[in-house]
């Protein structure tokens, strides 16, 4: 079993190369006819639209027997699961509150996890944004693309992890925790890796960048995860990032953009972009596809992938042990570091 992280660095390919390898050269890999995720059931956080919606038609669609909508608005959760029962009649569809924005909701979801399901196989962490403003979240102080892609995301996942492990399949069979990533972190130009403290540094308006703030959070996962291997067994649950490439019509991209950008946006879309369907694949693919051999993972268009080239370097390796301390350290009100503990006892 080779994470991410024992692979050699990649090569220093632009990101144009990696662009149109990931968008018109890499070859699609489906789930096998005989797949079936009857009995299963799975969480997918910003289901309700774009990738998060697609991939749970094609979760629902491989016999999935309980799906759980993680969505910040219940009424749009609704809708969606509505849509979803027509499709998929014989699934059991539910929706639950969860705004990544907000340590308490993202709290309060965990542990309503913890207590109502019996069981829970699968987690795919799709809720993302990216602002083309800077915008604070109140509550906590962080940019919100921090925030929501990096901060939230992570305590989303540790708070899970324990819970997966006690709810898993009882053949034994590892549950499944994959988190949307980009390739954009292959390139991200990271420009306040030197700070230190670091997480404080992302909170300054003057500098705020959307598209760098964007590549730069999900980067954060990637040196996340190089830690957090260490404390999970992929016999217990199998941690992957996922990347589903550039897709057209989600609307993550324009959901907060206005004139020039949207048509400039929705242009190189149609010109370029991967269809939902193709892009979802990429996250079934992590969950369905991969095995063991995916744990600690960066999947780039169906295929493992070292993680950007940065982390292999001396100077990474102090940034990556600076991010988990403050982290730690950020999150210890969860209660983090017990968690992970407990996890590698």
């Amino acid at each position: 079993m080779v994470g991410s992280k024992y692979l050699k660095p990649p090569t220093s390919k632009s990101h144009f190369d990696v662009f149109l390898y990931n968008q018109f050269r890499a070859k699609p890999q489906w789930p096998a006819p005989n797949v079936s995720l009857s009995d299963k059931t799975a969480i997918v956080t910003g289901g309700n639209t774009g990738l998060g919606y697609e991939a749970a038609v094609q979760l629902l669609g491989l016999g999935l027997s309980r799906l759980i909508l993680a969505v910040r608005s219940p009424a749009k959760g609704e809708a969606a699961a509505s849509q979803l029962r027509q499709l998929h009649s014989k699934a059991i569809l539910e929706v639950w509150k969860l705004d990544m924005s907000s340590y308490n909701s993202v709290l309060a979801f965990a542990r309503r996890v913890e207590t109502e399901p019996s069981r829970i196989d699968i987690v795919l962490l799709n809720a993302g944004l990216t602002n083309f403003n800077f915008t604070k979240v109140e509550s906590t102080g962080h940019e919100e693309t921090i925030q929501v892609n990096y901060l939230s995301t992570m305590l989303l996942a540790v708070l899970l992890l324990p819970i997966l492990k006690a709810k898993r399949s009882p053949g034994g069979e590892p549950a499944r925790l994959t988190i949307s990533s980009a390739a954009l972190t292959l390139h991200a130009a990271f420009p306040n890796c030197d700070a230190n403290p670091l997480l404080p540094s992302f909170d300054d308006p003057k500098t705020y960048k959307p598209q760098e703030h964007y590549r730069t959070s999900k980067l954060l996962a990637h040196m996340f995860l190089w830690n957090l291997v260490d404390y999970v067994s992929a016999d217990d649950v199998i941690v992957n990032l996922a990347d589903p490439a550039f897709v057209k019509g989600t609307g993550l991209v324009v959901r907060n953009a206005t004139g020039i950008v949207v048509v400039f946006v929705k242009l190189f879309g149609a010109l370029f972009g991967r269809t939902v369907k193709l892009g979802a694949s990429c996250y079934i693919d992590a969950i369905v596809n991969k095995g063991k051999e995916s744990h600690g993972c960066f999947l780039m268009s169906w295929n493992v992938h070292p993680f950007a080239a940065f982390l292999y370097t001396p100077e990474g390796q102090v940034v990556t042990r600076r991010l988990w301390d403050e982290t730690m350290a950020e999150l210890d009100f969860a209660g983090i570091r017990s968690i992970l503990d407990s996890l590698r006892a």
